[in-house]
């Protein structure tokens, strides 16, 4: 806090120099006729103490590794350990991926972020019709356990943190890693990763679900609860904000959409008499940067003050880890061209940069061609590189939050604080996110964002190299990955093979025992690990659970 002397001294040097000095210069004409963060905030020539007069450094901005955690959720940073580089791969069948993921870690890779095909993602299996054509297309194939004992030949599961993208069948999946680490001879106790497990953002902004959500958020909570009694070192959700952005939010819907799911998480936890802090702690978020540096830094800030705020007033948690929001983030791919794609590689090192300066855990910075398709094995590998140029050449990791105390910085934090906590007061109101959900409320929201970012960029207001200015005539000179297109006809014959040759009986025994666990309130982990070591493919369980939960519709949106 400054005095208010000092302060009125300031505010009367601001207003003389507007007058005499910039006054001259704007008179000019600038560049733009309105300067705004993409979020709407109007910004100033320039930033003083006034700005942020009633900032709070002790309650508002403390120290790293403490209560609001805003500077950072531990006290040394990345001078105690640079996060993890965790690049998102996952392709055709499991031996590629394999492959793929033994590359990175040669290459000092320390965390795998695995990405299911869609198939998968949507509970079914390769042979079924529907699934033509997508194959292993967008990321790896999972019909059964036979596919995750590949995907993690040779891989030390007690060294490795495994990320899964991986939401409506994340049960399966889960259970799937669990055997896979018995068969490796690795406790559950031992195993590190996280589970993304965010079917509210599915119902927003992505579609890949598969039951309603009652039953959806009653998945989640097993998960939850499960993990926070036999998997300690397991991340039970990544509530993720990415794709509510990706889908064309600003940066405040993405603080809030993703804190109000949050909530919704906690709530339907504590409903089952479990203690805030024997689960929080456990809970973790995935986020998005974007090309305005300085808003997407102050954004993760935010989200960190903001959830300590939540966790202590709301919920009343005692335990400083149930208040720390630790998050991973990921670039933003939405930005990225097929226009210049070479100019990806700046956009992407830009973004990972705001990451880093906004005290990511883990990070992903996408391939360059990644507007155009899976990245190559060279794109990863320069994407990986970009990572380990930041973190041991820049000197960025060298200091915990080196841009706190940045007047503009503090401001943004502020601004945006303020205007993520009117769109959760507004949540609340209507009776929670589900709910908000259910009258397609976030879904317009989003809507209304996207379609107003468009016109801008058709406008040319908002300028993007390649696409509205500074073009060029010349095809794209880029490599890009090449499908494999006979993975789908051995991922067929694959899974043909492994039903001729398991245990049909064991097979239907268990899903008849997970039948009746979907049935009741029992916790359906334990059963979900038996079931899937008999070799029963997803399919065939999400089957089971569609009989007993039903399927969900969206509502049309026009």
């Amino acid at each position: 806090m400054i005095p208010n002397e000092i302060l009125k001294k300031i505010v009367d040097k601001r207003l003389e120099w507007e007058e005499n000095i910039l006054s001259k210069f704007t008179e000019r004409g600038e560049i733009k006729e309105k300067f705004e963060t993409p979020s709407g905030i109007p910004l100033k020539h320039v930033y003083g103490p006034e700005d942020i007069e009633n900032l709070d450094f002790v309650e508002d901005l403390g120290f790293p590794g403490t209560p609001p955690f805003t500077r950072g959720v531990y006290p040394n940073m990345y001078r105690g350990r640079i996060w993890t580089m965790r690049q998102y791969g996952g392709f055709a069948d499991a031996d590629k991926t394999n492959e793929r993921f033994k590359y990175l870690i040669s290459q000092g890779q320390k965390g795998l972020s695995i990405a299911f095909d869609l198939p998968t993602q949507m509970g079914y299996d390769s042979d079924n019709k529907i699934c033509l054509g997508e194959v292993g297309r967008i990321g790896v194939t999972v019909n059964s356990l036979k596919d995750f004992e590949k995907v993690f030949e040779g891989i030390p599961l007690d060294k490795v943190s495994t990320s899964m993208t991986i939401n409506a069948p994340t049960a399966i999946l889960l259970a799937m890693y669990i055997a896979v680490g018995e068969k490796h001879g690795v406790e559950s106790e031992k195993l590190m990763g996280t589970v993304q497990n965010d079917i509210l953002k599915e119902f927003v902004a992505r579609g890949a679900y598969i039951f309603p959500p009652k039953p959806s958020l009653r998945l989640v909570a097993d998960i939850i609860e499960y993990c926070s009694n036999y998997l300690p070192l397991f991340n039970t959700i990544s509530i993720c904000g990415y794709h509510m952005r990706a889908a064309g939010g600003n940066a405040v819907q993405e603080i809030a959409f993703t804190l109000a799911d949050g909530i919704s998480y906690v709530e339907e936890v504590l409903k089952r008499g479990i203690d805030i802090d024997d689960f929080a702690p456990r809970l973790s978020f995935f986020f998005t940067t974007h090309n305005n540096f300085f808003e997407e830094i102050a954004k993760l800030r935010v989200a960190r003050r903001l959830w300590a705020t939540i966790m202590k007033n709301r919920f009343n948690a005692k335990n400083p880890n149930s208040l720390r929001l630790r998050f991973h983030t990921h670039t933003a791919g939405g930005t990225l061209t097929v226009q210049q794609p070479q100019v990806n590689i700046i956009r992407v090192a830009i973004q990972a940069l705001a990451a880093i300066l906004g005290g990511t855990q883990s990070l992903h910075t996408c391939g360059a061609d990644e507007a155009l398709a899976i990245p190559t094995e060279d794109s990863a590998r320069l994407s990986l590189r970009t990572q380990q140029v930041l973190a041991y050449e820049t000197g960025v990791a060298d200091v915990a939050d080196p841009l706190g105390g940045s007047y503009y910085i503090e401001y943004l934090t502020n601004k945006l604080e303020e205007k993520a906590i009117e769109y959760i007061e507004k949540i609340d109101k209507m009776g929670g996110m589900p709910i908000a959900i259910e009258k397609a409320y976030i879904q317009q929201e989003i809507i209304n964002n996207a379609y107003r970012e468009q016109i801008r960029i058709d406008e040319g207001v908002n300028k993007v190299i390649g696409v509205n200015i500074f073009c060029i005539d010349e095809e794209c000179k880029i490599d890009t990955f090449k499908h494999d297109k006979d993975s789908e006809k051995r991922i067929k014959e694959a899974l043909k093979n492994l039903k001729e040759h398991r245990n049909e009986n064991l097979v239907r025994e268990k899903l008849n025992q997970l039948k009746k666990v979907a049935n009741s309130s029992e916790n359906i982990m334990p059963i979900m690990i038996e079931t899937v070591k008999t070799y029963a493919t997803v399919q065939e369980i999400c089957d089971v659970l569609r009989d007993v939960f039903g399927e969900y519709q969206s509502p049309q949106i026009f």
